[in-house]
């Protein structure tokens, strides 16, 4: 495969809003011990990508300062001990950053099989994603059949994905959003209920709902004031995981609750983990998503494309919280 010496990237020339996001030419990278290069075709627009432009959330020691922390392409070259892929296999793949761009550098034990029947596009809107929920829902909330599943945030990407797994587990599952339209979206996509929070309290709802029982794992990106509401609604035992602080770092809560119901609260974050502990994450999803992708029994879900010297209109199309599903750069 021929590569070139310079590619397109996307910078970041100074922290603050989408206008920050300029194209450039850097030297195309070459894969070191255990990575491999890719050639991008697509790459996933996230929320760390806009808090990283912001300046609130910088890169782990040795990553690439461009942003991007999902891709999908095709392998162009192969560092020294790398044996899991291939030159020319089409790969899906985490990064710790360097997406936004026509080459980007890979842990081999990182990049995933694109599964079969999904395109390019859609295959860069699941490392990051699918991951996340993964390693959150189910490895940390411990999602089963029969549980009752709250996820907040239900049209974001994460949201998205995590509705379609949880109910594809035979979970009970009901997901807060911000307008009608949003609420119905999440029941498309499986949810029992879709609960639209600017006109519905979901404490109320789901009390109700639940017979007063409560909700066995609650995925919440929002924290802040949502933190103490959702211990109030969790059942015995009950698991709340966060995962972004959307609505602030910071919570009141009261701990008589945790030790009435016996409850779990918890969260992680993925982009500072190592290569081993992401390797971990990476087959479990294959072993378990990746039949789910094949059979088509759940699908990312795309709201936008753009062109990768767009970004800056990727990001103020996330910043404004209407799209449901992902939004993707495109090379």
């Amino acid at each position: 495969m021929s590569i070139p010496s310079e590619m397109k990237v996307i910078e970041i020339a100074a922290p603050g809003g989408p206008e920050q996001l300029k194209l450039a030419m850097r030297p195309v990278p070459h894969p070191g011990e255990g990575e491999v290069l890719v050639r991008v075709a697509a790459a996933g627009v996230n929320r760390p990508d806009v808090m990283q432009r912001q300046g609130r959330y910088p890169p782990p020691p040795g990553a690439s300062d461009l942003p991007g922390m999902e891709i999908a392409g095709e392998v162009a070259a192969l560092g020294s001990k790398v044996t899991s892929v291939s030159i020319g296999e089409k790969v899906t793949a985490l990064l710790p950053g360097g997406g936004y761009a026509a080459y980007a550098i890979a842990a081999a034990p990182l990049c995933l099989p694109v599964p079969a029947g999904i395109s390019m596009i859609e295959a860069a809107a699941i490392p990051e994603t699918y991951f996340t929920v993964w390693t959150n829902l189910f490895t940390r909330g411990g999602c089963k059949a029969g549980d009752i599943v709250l996820i907040h945030g239900g049209t974001s990407g994460i949201g998205t994905a995590a509705i379609q797994l949880a109910a594809a587990w035979g979970a009970r599952v009901y997901a807060t959003a911000g307008s009608e339209e949003k609420a119905r979206a999440c029941e498309r996509l499986g949810a029992i209920r879709g609960i639209n929070y600017r006109t519905e309290d979901f404490v109320d709802v789901m009390r109700e709902a639940t017979g007063s029982r409560g909700v066995d794992i609650t995925l919440d990106m929002v924290a802040g004031s949502y933190v103490a509401r959702n211990l109030e609604i969790a059942a015995l035992e009950g698991r709340v995981v966060v995962i972004s602080l959307l609505g602030g770092s910071r919570a009141e809560i009261n701990m008589g609750v945790i030790l009435t119901k016996r409850l779990t609260l918890t969260g992680s974050t993925l982009r500072s983990r190592t290569v081993a502990q992401k390797a971990e994450v990476a087959e479990a999803v294959r072993k378990n998503v990746w039949p789910l992708l094949a059979a088509g029994r759940v699908r990312p879900v795309i709201h936008a494309t753009f062109p990768l010297a767009q970004a800056s209109d990727a990001h103020r199309l996330l910043e404004t919280s209407t799209h449901i599903g992902k939004i993707v750069l495109t090379l």
